[in-house]
């Protein structure tokens, strides 16, 4: 599921599927893209993947435990640049949200 089909669903249903309350999604997004603006202040190469789709992919993979060979694959994108995306996801979420997927009880 992509940003674009989560849009129509409930907020109930957005939790159910996603892991997250939709409140907690857009958090998660805005520190995402301030730490992107920072990181690509210079410039550089548009991503095929927008940050919220690559949040979704990522909390699927923490979610569902899917490989990230079915996510990439979902997504349109090669399994290396997903992996290395949303390790980067993971690392910028903990270190400036204070947020651990590890020991999350909120999956």
């Amino acid at each position: 599921m992509n940003d674009e089909a989560s849009k129509q669903l409930t907020d109930a249903r957005f939790k159910r599927l996603v892991g997250v309350q939709r409140t907690t999604f857009e958090e998660m997004l805005a520190v995402l893209k301030t730490a992107y603006q920072l990181k690509h202040a210079k410039g550089g190469r548009k991503p095929k993947l927008s940050l919220e789709d690559l949040l979704m992919a990522t909390l699927h993979y923490v979610r569902e435990y899917r490989t990230y060979e079915e996510i990439a694959a979902d997504f349109g994108i090669h399994e290396s640049n997903l992996i290395r995306r949303s390790q980067w996801v993971e690392v910028t979420l903990v270190q400036r949200w204070c947020y651990d997927f590890k020991n999350s009880s909120q999956f």
